[in-house]
């Protein structure tokens, strides 16, 4: 942060004094000694002219002309003192500088344009007064010059206001520059703090994406290892039940096994070279935190566009019979296309409803439900109790996360996701996604 024109100009002097810096405080002082010694010499003859001694004389001038001290902290002092000398003819540079002082400050202009007149009135009726004097003590012959004519009220404008004029014009611009300096200074430091807001937005929407596309990331390798895997834990437990019995079906359940296997590998390397191919470049310069929200949205898009869709929901479900589950598949309404994230959001769902039935109710019928309907498209996967001759526990691990996670996708396009217990004593997952998806800003089925 830069520091503002107060925190610029505090140094050396400190708080003691009015004074905001030390070459200030000097040049103050320098002016107040050159107008008290002007005040201590026009004040003789100011002693001489009031019959006054004439050390009294000096020493009322250096007091005077000392006032010009406090210029800077009480300028309306100082232009009060000089137009009260004024009569006196004293205070030549003490009314000047105050004059420039007053507006330069922020004091109200009514008040300076107040100030500024009485002086000027004082400083025209004082030139006035001695020029008619000094014209009246003239004694060559008649006056060449009539005192009570135009040429006195003339000079004694002139003469004041080019006393008056300059310092006050001059003040004014300094005051309006020191102004103008100010606000530019505040609109710095202004912009300054909101580009560290920015900045500080640009890092949380940074960080929110890096942990979007974790989680995203983590619901995909959640999803494409814990079915396949669970499928083939299943296989092997019934290619160790059949393998002396029948040595044709253990052969075809290692077969699945493999297959099974194989496409678990393939679906983990599409994952890791989509996110290779979104994820920012190495370079020596410092990557802008907004590459890495864009690269996460890319690798996102690129995911749901080459992830599964709806139309291989029948393989999904032929892996689940081959494995001993009876799976029903019913299809409802129109079958249509929809944008990818819809149908990648709708086959997860089924394919984690289908792998906690084998984790937790194995050998349950399963009836899938899909429904095609004018704005959204519904699932559902209900299986029926577990059979009492089927196995407790086929040592498949459960990391609590398959609801979770499944909610978390639903919800993300908008949809509504239920689950719980059924009356029969069976599970039932149910899920309504809509056709407009908000990720994509617009219609999300397709021709």
């Amino acid at each position: 942060m830069s520091a503002t024109g107060a925190d610029r100009d505090a140094v050396g002097v400190g708080n003691r004094w009015w004074w905001g810096r030390r070459r200030s405080a000097v040049l103050d002082v320098g002016l107040a000694l050159v107008s008290a010694l002007e005040c201590g010499l026009e004040g003789i003859g100011f002693a001489e002219k009031a019959a006054l001694p004439v050390p009294v004389g000096v020493l009322f001038g250096l007091v005077i002309g000392s006032v010009l001290l406090v210029r800077r902290r009480s300028p309306i002092v100082v232009v009060l003192v000089s137009i009260a000398v004024t009569p006196a003819e004293m205070g030549f540079l003490m009314g000047v500088v105050g004059l420039y002082s007053l507006a330069a400050s922020e004091v109200p202009r009514r008040i300076t344009a107040l100030l500024a007149g009485m002086s000027t009135v004082a400083v025209f009726v004082v030139t006035a007064v001695r020029m008619r004097q000094d014209l009246a003590r003239a004694d060559a012959g008649p006056p060449e010059i009539d005192p009570s004519g135009w040429y006195v009220p003339v000079v004694a404008v002139f003469v004041t206001l080019g006393l008056n004029a300059p310092p006050l014009l001059f003040g004014l611009y300094i005051g309006a520059r020191r102004r103008l300096m100010e606000s530019l200074r505040e609109r710095a430091d202004s912009l300054e703090q909101e580009l560290s807001l920015l900045a500080d937005r640009a890092e949380q929407r940074a960080q929110w994406a890096r942990q979007e596309e974790r989680t995203r990331i983590a619901r995909e390798m959640h999803d494409v290892v814990a079915h396949r895997v669970s499928l083939m834990v299943v296989h092997a437990a019934a290619l160790q039940a059949v393998a002396l019995k029948d040595p044709q079906k253990a052969v075809r359940n290692a077969a699945l096994v493999g297959d099974m296997g194989r496409q678990a590998l393939t679906e983990l390397r599409e994952m890791l070279g989509v996110l290779r191919e979104g994820a920012a470049p190495v370079a020596p310069v410092p990557v802008p935190l907004a590459a890495v929200g864009r690269a996460a949205a890319a690798a996102a898009e690129a995911a749901a566009e080459d992830g599964p869709r709806l139309d291989a929901l029948e393989g999904l479900c032929e892996q689940s019979r081959l494995a001993g589950t009876v799976v029903d598949l019913v299809v409802v309404g129109d079958v249509r296309s929809y944008a990818p994230e819809v149908e990648r959001t709708a086959y997860r769902v089924v394919q984690e409803a289908l792998t906690n039935v084998h984790k937790h109710a194995a050998g349950a019928d399963v009836v899938v439900r899909l429904a095609h309907r004018g704005a959204e498209v519904a699932m559902q996967v209900e299986n029926g109790p577990c059979p009492v001759d089927a196995r407790a526990d086929v040592g498949l691990p459960s990391g609590g996360n398959g609801l979770v996670g499944m909610r978390e996708r639903v919800l993300r396009l908008g949809g509504v996701f239920v689950s719980g217990v059924t009356d029969a004593g069976g599970f039932r997952v149910s899920a309504v996604l809509p056709t407009v998806s908000p990720l994509s800003g617009g219609s999300a089925v397709r021709p």
